[in-house]
């Protein structure tokens, strides 16, 4: 049977979100692009590597905003724990109206919904370039929309993230790294809900999660 365990997070101490991990030049600039269109500068520097406030995680089925102008982004991400390295699903919701003055301070504003269950990543390892993200949002009709959909080689391997983070070949046990999004279908979608999920068709399981959005009122 495939190791699977719950998400502690009492046992996680740092939180890193590297972002514009693109291994396709073209897809890579298209998500600098939609994020462009709504006045978020270009990175410094491909990939990109935030910290967060670990406090920010979250396996919650509800997160707080201030205002309507948040979005989802559905990635995978990497935990480092005693007995290893584990990968879930996470999404990396961000203030896009904070993200236009300072995408660092930005990424602090909002919770970073996690899925509870993982897989050892050295069981999925062997077949990574088969599994695949996606996420969904509400539609016009109220039935979930497909918003993003890609393998999770769109994104640089964990090897090569981990390697470009530390410079060695470990991430720090009790470190959390979100690994990066791919573009979304239609533009970005301000909704009351997101859902995100891994598949791994090889195995024939799924990590999901699911989350509301509140919106509190936003007085200047």
């Amino acid at each position: 049977m495939p190791k699977e365990r719950t998400l502690d997070l009492a046992t996680i101490g740092k939180l890193v979100v590297a972002g514009w991990t693109g291994r396709d030049t073209a897809a890579l600039n298209a998500h600098i692009k939609e994020l462009a269109d709504i006045g978020v500068a270009p990175p410094k520097s491909v990939p990109i590597f935030y910290r967060n406030s670990v406090s920010l995680l979250t396996t919650a089925p509800q997160i707080e905003t201030v205002g309507n102008k948040s979005s989802g982004e559905v990635e995978f991400v990497l935990y480092s724990l005693d007995d290893g390295l584990w990968v879930g699903v996470g999404s990396d919701h961000t203030d896009r109206q904070a993200e236009t003055v300072n995408v660092s301070r930005s990424k602090q504003m909002c919770a970073k919904p996690v899925s509870a269950r993982l897989w050892l990543y050295s069981e999925v390892k062997p077949h990574w370039d088969r599994l695949m993200l996606r996420s969904h949002v509400p539609g016009e009709d109220g039935k979930p929309r497909l918003y993003q959909e890609c393998s999770v080689t769109s994104m640089r391997a964990p090897e090569e993230l981990i390697s470009l983070y530390t410079g060695s070949d470990r991430l720090p046990v009790g470190t959390a790294m979100f690994c990066g999004t791919s573009a979304v279908h239609g533009g970005i979608s301000y909704s009351g809900s997101f859902a995100m999920e891994l598949s791994d068709p090889v195995l024939d399981r799924r990590l999901t999660h699911r989350y509301e959005i509140l919106q509190l009122p936003d007085e200047g």
